[in-house]
């Protein structure tokens, strides 16, 4: 049906869907009674030359008038409608990629071209976050093979854009993630940066944890750049650290990495393809990637960190990236804080060679720095660590990386919560061992990282000795609220912090 019997005026709903564009009509409009539109029910919308297609939310007193359609912010952005306009409704054709989606929940291999239909109808909405659910559960586990993990790769960087540097290598690095804390990156990048290389870095935001880098780095400096924006930075300063979804270099992987986020699971070639999508479309040319391995980290044992590594290796020489693995402890936290301020306070402590700051930051971050200087060409293997080290002391990282800040739009001091709440513990002895998984989980449950100044900071590692009645950690929060909901949590779980000996 066309023409004025599918058509409706548009008004902005104001309504943050985050990335899944949401249309809302009135359940008695005249669209809704002769399309058979239901509740959920998914809706192709044109206005002027441009389209979307969105998922339909039914209102059913009088909000909404019933000539109107309301677009979610989402949506709204991708029409783009001016004053008055009006948008013809219908249903859309069903995607592409539907037989495979189907042929991957059943069990069967997935060619390369299937893939790239998975892929082509995620970025142009064409598939709901019912069925992205089934794609990644069915992806799950051990359900993707190496051949399947690099036509999932390619075809998360053929619906993206892609940055060219010219001639000479781009280097770059990424962890696997699960170690609350763990923010060397920003370090890394002035460091290497300092050195004279070049390391354009796209990070994500948290998908599972308090905080991803791109959440602490934006603590610091802007970094939701645009590519233009991104490629002045490095011009000019060799390094950034800005947000990967803004510059669309993997645009599949920020809508999968939003599906994730609740399940709070991936797999190895998920994480393959999103992590080498990324590196392969910023240009890299030279990768370090750092695999933590503990008991409660994402890579559990060090079987387990092979078979990724190997994959990881196998993607990357498909893909013509050079690739390097560095496997590190990854049984308690890494630095002081967890959650975005807190962890960008970290970074600048160690940057300003503080005498307070964290040596395990500080040392891991060198060890990384160290490897990928190492891997650029030309570099004299093993000397490393020793230019890194150099490099940080004599202040070039701190410089380096104020200048990147500049370069993104300003630097800013790391901000602190108003709300800070002692955990005591409640027994004598030594820490035997510490559930990273729990402890990021009283970092969320504290607001992080929506609240940036949200977490925890927790100074006590593996070996300490500690009496009952010391504080174990402090929780930050913003609101009374979040602080008191975090101390909850934390108070039912003592073994957050496994005490061994003493009373």
């Amino acid at each position: 049906m066309s023409g004025d019997h599918s058509q409706l005026r548009l008004v902005r709903a104001g309504i943050d869907t985050y990335q899944q564009p949401v249309v809302y009509m009135h359940r008695d409009c005249h669209v809704c009674r002769s399309e058979g539109f239901t509740a959920l029910t998914r809706v192709l919308a044109r206005s002027g030359d441009r389209e979307v297609v969105a998922t339909l939310n039914v209102v059913v007193d009088d909000h909404l008038e019933l000539d109107v359609a309301a677009l979610s912010e989402a949506a709204w952005t991708i029409l783009q409608p001016g004053p008055d306009a009006v948008a013809v409704f219908s249903h859309p054709e069903p995607p592409v990629s539907a037989p495979a989606l189907r042929a991957k929940v059943f069990g069967r291999r997935l060619r390369e071209a299937d893939f790239l239909a998975l892929m082509r109808d995620t970025v142009d909405n064409r598939l709901s976050d019912i069925e992205l659910t089934a794609f990644i559960t069915a992806c799950a586990g051990e359900r993707l093979d190496n051949e399947e993990t690099t036509a999932l790769t390619k075809a998360m960087l053929a619906v993206g854009e892609r940055i060219d540097w010219g001639s000479g290598a781009v280097l770059d690095k990424h962890c696997v993630g699960g170690l609350p804390g763990n923010r060397t990156t920003p370090i890394i990048v002035a460091i290497v940066a300092a050195a004279g290389h070049r390391i354009p870095k796209t990070s994500s935001r948290a998908i599972t944890s308090p905080a991803g880098t791109a959440d602490a780095m934006e603590v610091m400096a802007p970094v939701a750049l645009d590519l233009e924006a991104m490629r002045s930075v490095v011009e000019r300063e060799g390094g950034c650290i800005v947000w990967g979804g803004n510059v669309r270099l993997s645009p599949a992987d920020d809508i999968l990495i939003r599906i994730e986020r609740p399940l709070d699971f991936d797999s190895d070639g998920q994480l393959v393809a999103s992590v080498l999508s990324k590196k392969a479309a910023a240009g890299s040319t030279h990768v370090v990637i750092d695999i933590p391995i503990g008991p409660t980290a994402k890579v559990r044992s060090s079987s387990a960190a092979a078979l990724l590594e190997a994959r990881l290796l196998a993607t990357a020489q498909a893909l013509g990236l050079n690739l390097s693995v560095v496997r590190t402890d990854g049984h308690q936290p890494v630095g002081y804080g967890i959650g975005p301020a807190l962890e960008a306070r970290d970074v600048l402590s160690v940057l300003r060679n503080d005498a307070a700051a964290p040596g395990d930051l500080r040392s891991r971050a060198l060890d990384l720095a160290g490897a990928l200087l190492d891997a650029a060409p030309g570099a004299v293997p093993g000397k490393g660590r020793v230019l890194a080290c150099t490099l940080l002391d004599d202040g070039a990282a701190l410089r380096k990386f104020v200048a990147i800040c500049e370069a993104q739009g300003g630097f800013t001091e790391p901000g602190m919560a108003p709300h800070i709440r002692p955990v005591f513990a409640n027994r004598t002895g030594q820490i035997h061992q510490i559930d990273n998984r729990r402890l990021a989980k009283v970092a969320k449950l504290a607001g992080a990282p929506g609240s940036a100044v949200a977490g925890l900071d927790s100074r006590l590692r593996i070996g300490d000795s500690i009496k009952i009645g010391e504080p174990l950690f402090h929780v930050h929060a913003r609101s009374p609220g979040e602080l008191e909901y975090a101390f909850e949590y934390a108070s039912a779980h003592p073994d957050i912090f496994e005490i061994g000996g003493g009373q």
